[in-house]
């Protein structure tokens, strides 16, 4: 998995790649960041962990996998993460808005989204 996350560090997509811009070395409000951080069973596209915080750059084919982005959450969830996610014309055509909404997730977490599961339940 480490192999795979090396990898996955030395081809990023310029939507990553331009966000790592902004979070690497804690150039964002002193929050540090690792980028393609293992969690296994999955490999997380950034991660504060004092903020128990990931982030995710989808591209076009997250739109079909949802199913599979939700359950990747729930279980993100339930090792003690937060997922925030962004699409990549997000990052690449209006990273100021991607950068606030990151910002306000490390100052002022907002509860994680109820799934569909709970969504009925309530």
């Amino acid at each position: 998995m480490n192999q795979r996350a090396r990898k996955l560090r030395k081809s990023q997509t310029d939507a990553e790649n331009r966000l790592w811009g902004f979070l690497r070395n804690r150039r964002l409000a002193g929050f540090k960041f690792r980028r393609q951080y293992p969690i296994p069973p999955y490999i997380a596209d950034f991660v504060c962990m004092e903020a128990g915080l990931i982030i995710e750059i989808d591209g076009g084919q997250h739109a079909s996998e949802q199913l599979r982005d939700e359950e990747r959450s729930q279980f993100l969830k339930s090792v003690g993460y937060r997922t925030v996610r962004f699409w990549n014309n997000d990052v690449l055509l209006r990273t100021n808005e991607v950068l606030q909404a990151i910002l306000l997730e490390l100052t002022h977490p907002s509860p994680p989204p109820l799934s569909q599961a709970e969504r009925v339940n309530s």
